[in-house]
């Protein structure tokens, strides 16, 4: 199948206006008094009458609306909106009209309920613990405040998350749920640890009474009118979300009020009168107590017109190639194809599809692409030529021919790379089989066979040999992954021959020296990662044989001696061949310009001698380039094989480094600080630097950089690409969930409920939710949809300050200066008990909130006045403001600090703490620095692994903490170390929680059934699998596929299976807030007992 590709004139469609049942309403809400109902559509506040009719728009910005919330009175709506770059609270009359802002702090503000006198809105979000909190510090868990609806000074409410909240009529109590840790919101059907709790709270009392307290889904309380009932959402009786409610009095009398299937019940409201509101399966629903429930029909006129989007770049190439040439460089951006000239910005779209292309390279005719496309749903090959002879390259070409090769519906086929002579096509097909395709026959032959591959993702590292007799390639040679080897295997096919052989991870392999030799990468000498990943890598080179090898011992000396000879050798040759040249003069002056073509050709041939591989030895002739172990990028030898160019990291970002292998002179470059980028070589040896921030030529002799810049301009049709992405998403799911039979759902179906909802959708936060809701059905961690809005915002700057949220007065009262904050300084009088009373100048006060002066201020010169109530004393100081990221690292620091304290107050220094912040290098390396530094003399460890977010680190902390005694080193009569002395032999104690998180889960349990020591907490929900987050076309969007999961011997797997503490103890909302962190005391106390017991 050929076609033609040119550029067509697109044309709008006229904007047409008509009434269209919306689906996707979300975030509905019925009016006090039972007449209308708010709800969102497309980012949108809309209202309808309770009994159905046509729906009037009441925002209209292009920024996206969401949480409308009705005061008691019914006459005002408060929102949360984006439309300063982050969600504030807004509001505005319940007909619409002129929207006000409340708040202003850059954290999600999102709005519950008004207070039952109509003067407040409480809301959600994380801006500040209390300062005298023992809670975890996150931006994951937030707290609760009130912003007056007037406008002015936020205060908090709570310091522990309450979500959705609900009154009742006397304002005395309210209903919430709780959030205990991180889960994607929309996850479905599992009874875990981790799922939410109805909670009742006392405003006069303080106390926290928790109403439903089960290893489930309970969700969205609202009273019933008489203030004696709840009504709430939950997954009861192994179903969906349904309405249940249960009397207050007693609450475990819990009674159904609806029985939908398949889908959730979402958004439950309840009107003065006790009619219930909620959405199923993305429309309305009411409900009068008693009665059945009721679909609203929804009508509502839109002028939607075709979301034609004229996108723009000059970066952001997610791969990229250089023509054989070095006159071309093809790449592609946002799933497009697209080839820019290396000398002029002069740039040409090739593929126009809202379906995704990767792996795009040239042929050798340097006229001929080949890549890999979805946009039939399934991996398929094309190749785009030029059509015309009198076009000289892609970005000028008039007319490109695009061919599918081997179209299939069902085999997927990727990652091509054409053969040294253009005549055969290799392709990874089905993720994991190495194939080649023969351009002239159509018969494909098999490489590899699939069995030494064992990722999902697509594909592996392979590279055609120069003679195209071999490939070289990255496979699991001992059924050991991840850790992978370099081979190499016969183009025919046959047994793969492992190169490496190691129980490292080995990779890039690409040939160099003409193909004598491999170059590939190697975490083999570099410092070890504790985790699967982050090791530091080297640059090495295996020869495949003797010649080759004793060429690159050969001194500087010696070398030029050899290349002096074999130049003389040359010449003399290049003499006979005049002769026998001159002899056949005549026949060649009548030889036409094709044979003069074929003689080229066959030039060509001559100069790529056929490739001698010695097996024999060749562990022995591996050798390593890099003089430094470092995180390595992309490496390469120059043509004449004389120097190494590597991308390093030793900094930030990446730089370029030059290695001379004669003479082991190595010097960074180019500083480049940027992302990922690969290196390649044109046939002149000109290497090219292609990135997705940078695209470079550097000259081979000189090594000056020149920019490639390119203007890639596309118009997408956002609709259909949402539709791509969603196929694209159902496809890598279907391919790559970890259990193959989908933990029992019937993917095909499922999907199919949730496409129905594309048309509905114009915005990628819709979009975003409908991936959560979508795969929240398969009862699985590490997945749901996440968008990342890339506009420019607010951005709420810190003085590294913790407030006294009962303060009253004017400015703000410091509760406690952070350690290492902008103000923990030798020369400031700022302490706890000042007040700030001005930023640059500005007052704080009753009116205004704090967060607005701060906004945007991080890394600037701040002048703020300062109020000491005690002494009577005003000054003023001069900081930088610090931004959140930074001031998180300070509170986490804070909160260590405090338990560690606490430990050695509980245990009058017996103890030591440590808490594992995640499952990756560099916690490891703290705890071990601890244990074995200023804790080694302690009879115990407390190890806290409390909202660990996860990484891989269980088999380190097994080795760690499970060293048994064996002997003491003695100088001289004196016991210097115990042995083993790198491993923890003393005993130890394990605090765990809900919002541990996968390695964080899988961690414990190997404590646990090591039988190391006992754990500490709350039960810890089931999420152990490894995940791949995936970077959708639209790279604001990305999507999470657990791909590996954790079996035990007798057949079940760690996922979906929580892990019980030996000793349960919860941290109760009303103490942690003063600094009573519960389960850490429990954690000292039973593990100063059992060292006891063992004395005795």
């Amino acid at each position: 199948m050929k076609k033609l590709i040119t550029s067509l004139a697109l044309v709008l469609s006229a904007l047409s206006s008509y009434a269209i049942t919306p689906l996707w309403m979300r975030d509905a809400r019925i009016s006090p008094d039972g007449s209308e109902i708010v709800f969102c559509y497309k980012g949108d506040i809309y209202k309808v009458p309770a009994q159905g009719g046509t729906a009037v728009q009441l925002t209209t910005q292009t920024s996206y609306e969401a949480n409308p919330v009705w005061s008691p009175d019914g006459k005002q709506i408060a929102f949360a909106s984006d439309r300063n770059g982050n969600f504030d609270i807004f509001i505005m009359p319940a007909d619409g009209g002129a929207a006000r802002r409340l708040t202003y702090h850059s954290a999600s503000e999102i709005p519950s309920a008004f207070t039952p006198d109509g003067k407040y809105v409480f809301f959600s979000a994380s801006i500040q613990d209390p300062a005298s909190s023992a809670l975890f510090p996150t931006g994951a868990m937030t707290e609760l405040y009130k912003v007056p609806v007037a406008g002015g000074r936020t205060e908090q409410v709570l310091g522990t998350p309450a979500e959705l909240v609900c009154f009742d009529k006397t304002g005395k109590n309210f209903l919430y749920q709780d959030r205990k840790g991180f889960e994607d919101e929309w996850r479905k059907h599992h009874t875990s640890s981790i799922t939410r709790d109805i909670w009742l709270y006392n405003t006069q009392t303080g106390k926290h009474t928790n109403l439903t307290n089960r290893g489930g889904e309970d969700r969205n309380p609202v009273y019933a009118p008489d203030g004696n009932a709840v009504y709430f959402l939950s997954e009861r009786d192994g179903g969906s979300f349904n309405v249940y409610t249960f009397p207050l009095n007693t609450p475990q009398e819990v009674k159904a009020v609806t029985t939908f299937k398949t889908h959730p019940v979402r958004f439950l409201s309840v009107s003065d009168k006790g009619t219930l509101c909620y959405t199923y399966d993305g429309e309305l629903y009411t409900q009068k107590s008693g009665a059945r429930p009721e679909k609203v029909k929804v009508e509502l006129v839109r002028d939607d017109e075709q979301q034609l989007a004229t996108l723009k770049f000059s970066q952001g190439a997610t791969s990229a190639s250089v023509s054989p040439d070095g006159k071309q460089v093809a790449f592609i951006v946002r799933g497009d194809v697209f080839v820019t000239s290396t000398d002029y910005a002069t740039t040409k779209q090739i593929t126009n599809t809202p379906a995704k292309e990767a792996a795009v390279s040239f042929a050798p005719d340097n006229r001929t692409l080949v890549y890999a496309s979805e946009r039939t749903g399934n991996w398929q090959l094309y190749t785009a030529k030029i059509s015309r002879k009198e076009d000289p390259n892609f970005p000028n070409a008039t007319l490109i021919e695009e061919e599918v090769l081997l179209p299939s519906k069902t085999v997927e086929r990727a990652y091509p790379q054409y053969s040294p002579d253009g005549k055969e096509l290799a392709f990874i097909e089905d993720r994991n089989r190495l194939m080649v395709l023969n351009l002239k026959t159509k018969k494909v032959r098999q490489v590899t066979d699939g069995s030494t591959w064992y990722n999902t993702g697509g594909g592996f590292d392979y590279e055609w040999s120069p003679d195209g007799k071999w490939f070289t390639l990255e496979f699991i040679g001992n059924r050991h992954d991840p850790y992978s080897d370099v081979g190499i295997v016969s183009a025919q096919g046959g047994a793969t021959t492992n190169l490496t052989n190691s129980g490292y991870i080995s990779g890039a392999p690409r040939w160099v020296l003409d193909g004598n030799a491999i170059l590939f990468q190697t975490e083999r000498y570099g410092m070890r990662a504790h985790a699967s990943w982050g090791s530091q890598q080297d640059v090495m080179l295996v020869f495949l044989n003797q010649d080759a090898y004793d060429r690159y011992r050969l001194s500087k000396e010696d070398f030029e001696l050899l290349k002096e000879f074999e130049k003389e050798q040359k010449k003399a040759k290049e003499k006979d061949d005049e002769k026998t040249k001159d002899a056949k003069k005549s026949k060649a002056e009548k030889a036409d310009k094709g044979n003069a073509d074929k003689d080229k050709i066959d030039k060509d041939k001559a100069d790529q001698k056929e490739l001698v591989v010695e097996l024999n030895g060749i562990e022995d002739r591996i050798v390593r380039l890099t003089p430094n172990s470092s995180d390595l990028g992309s490496a390469i030898l120059s043509k004449d094989g004389e120097d190494l160019y590597y991308f390093s990291a030793f900094e930030d970002g990446y730089d370029l480094w030059k290695m001379n292998l004669r003479e082991k002179d190595t010097k960074r470059l180019h500083k480049l600080n940027t992302g990922w980028a690969s290196l390649m070589l044109d046939k002149k040896g000109d290497i090219f630097l292609l990135g997705s921030r940078i695209m470079q030529k550097m000259d081979a002799k000189s090594d000056a950089l020149k920019s490639i810049s390119y203007q890639a301009e596309m118009k997408m049709d956002l609709a259909a690409e949402r539709e791509t992405m969603f196929d694209h998403v159902y496809k890598q799911h279907q391919k790559r969930f970890y259990n193959v039979n989908m933990h029992g759902v019937d993917w095909d179906a499922m999907t199919n409920a949730y496409r129905k909802f594309l048309p509905h959708i114009d915005n990628n936060y819709d979009f975003a939710e409908l991936l959560s809701e979508w795969l929240g059905e398969l009862n699985v961690s590490h997945t749901g949809g996440r968008y990342s809005p890339k506009g420019k915002g607010d951005v709420t700057s810190n003085l590294g300050l913790l407030f006294d949220w009962d303060y009253q007065g004017k400015g703000m009262q410091i509760a406690e200066v952070i350690e290492k904050g902008p103000f923990d300084h030798s020369r400031t009088k700022v302490k706890a008990g000042c007040i700030i009373e001005k930023i640059n100048g500005e007052e704080i006060t009753l009116d205004n909130d704090i967060t607005c002066l701060l906004n945007n201020k991080a890394g600037k010169k701040t002048l703020i006045s300062i109020y000491n109530p005690q002494s009577k004393e005003r000054w003023e100081e001069v900081v930088m403001p610090v931004t959140n990221g930074q001031l998180n690292g300070l509170l986490y620091k804070r909160w260590v600090k405090q338990r560690a304290a606490d430990v050695e107050k509980w245990s009058k220094g017996r103890l030591g703490y440590v808490h594992i912040q995640s499952m990756g290098d560099d916690s490891f390396r703290t705890v071990y620095s601890d244990i074995l530094g200023k804790y080694n003399n302690c009879e115990g460890i407390v190890i806290d692994t409390r909202f660990n977010g996860g990484g891989r680190l269980h088999e380190d902390i097994e080795i760690l903490f499970s060293g048994q005694k064996y002997f003491t080193q003695v100088v001289r009569g004196r016991e210097a170390c115990d042995m083993p002395s790198r491993r923890w032999n003393k005993p130890s104690i394990m605090l765990q929680c809900e919002a541990n998180y996968s390695n964080a889960h899988g961690t414990p349990w190997v404590y646990k059934h090591q039988k190391i020591g006992k754990l500490v907490g709350m039960p810890v929900p089931g999420t152990m699998t490894s995940v791949s987050w995936e970077t959708l076309q639209d790279p604001s969007l990305v999507f999470g596929i657990p791909i590996v999961g954790y079996r035990l011997p007798d057949g079940s797997y760690l996922e979906n299976t929580q892990l019980e503490p030996d000793v349960k103890v919860a941290n109760n909302p009303e103490t942690v807030v003063k600094g009573e962190d519960t389960q850490l005391k429990v954690a000292v106390d039973e593990l100063l007992k059992e060292i006891d017991s063992q004395k005795k």
